[in-house]
């Protein structure tokens, strides 16, 4: 696995006819954008979202903007890991084929509470959900090789840290929760790239940088929410150009952390914190 440290060129006219996508968090923000590009490509895109109503009109949109009427739009709600396996089920039952999963959820300034699932709502969304989905459906994604799976991280990482024993205690800041899962996501795609290396599944993970959104939406100082998300929209760059990182490390035909004690032991403790059963794990095979 390398890493792609120069995005100043992502362009290129790789055609996606017959092949399937998934984006997750793709009802806004690079995520729509993202889908879009996926969807001009001619492949078959799949976005997940735990709003309807935003994913119907999502839909519509990038069923406009790409000439590509095949957009389908499922709900799963990375706050309940029912909802992730549910979303994964029918995959295997309506799917045949997945070829590119995009892990593109990401949410910062969340409740500090913990989930139905006994997980700290923040790491949830931003981690513990991405990985239960992306194990569930890599036997699928092994079955369709060559495939390629993307992890849309944040350089925010580079404040987080592992504490296997207060990963989900209630009482800290979102921002460090956010940035603990960062770190997390980006250390199982090394784990996960060890684990399956030479299975024809490449795993990535990247960081998109600053893009004109309203990543900020969920805090609930309006102050700071309002001055941030104005600080994006000021700085930030266009959503469309964002979104042709993470396409490019899906589809270009070209194509970090090493400490192995560390990764394995982050791969194993989330296996056991998302109930991985006998039957969803499919390295006893």
């Amino acid at each position: 696995m390398r890493i792609l440290d120069d995005f100043t060129n992502c362009e290129n006219g790789v055609r996606l006819d017959g092949k399937v996508a998934i984006v997750t968090g793709a009802t806004s923000g690079t995520g729509l954008e993202t889908a879009k590009n996926l969807a001009k490509r001619g492949a078959k895109v799949i976005i997940a979202s735990r709003s309807p109503a935003k994913l119907s009109d999502a839909r519509k949109n990038i069923i406009k903007s790409s000439g590509n009427g095949n957009v389908v739009a499922r709900t799963m709600d990375f706050e309940s890991l029912k909802s992730v396996r549910n979303f994964a089920q029918e995959m295997y039952l309506s799917e045949p084929r997945l070829d590119i999963l995009i892990n593109n959820i990401g949410a910062i300034a969340l409740e500090d509470r913990l989930t139905s699932d006994n997980l700290h709502l923040m790491m949830q969304v931003n981690y513990f959900g991405a990985f239960l989905l992306t194990f569930l459906l890599y036997p699928l994604m092994k079955s369709s090789a060559p495939s390629r799976i993307v992890n849309v991280s944040s350089m925010a990482l580079l404040l987080g840290h592992i504490d296997f024993e207060h990963m989900n205690d209630v009482g800290k800041s979102t921002f460090e929760y956010y940035a603990n899962a960062k770190l997390a996501e980006i250390l199982f795609t090394v784990e996960m790239h060890n684990r399956i290396e030479g299975n024809g599944v490449n795993i990535y993970s990247m960081d998109p940088g600053l893009g004109k959104s309203e990543f900020f939406r969920n805090s609930n100082v309006t102050f700071w929410k309002t001055v941030l998300n104005t600080g994006l929209l000021i700085v930030g760059r266009p959503l469309d150009r964002v979104a042709t990182m993470p396409v490019f490390l899906a589809v270009d035909p070209r194509f970090f952390s090493n400490n192995k004690v560390l990764t394995k032991r982050l791969w194993e403790e989330s296996k056991r914190l998302v109930r991985i059963t006998p039957e969803e794990d499919w390295e006893r095979f």
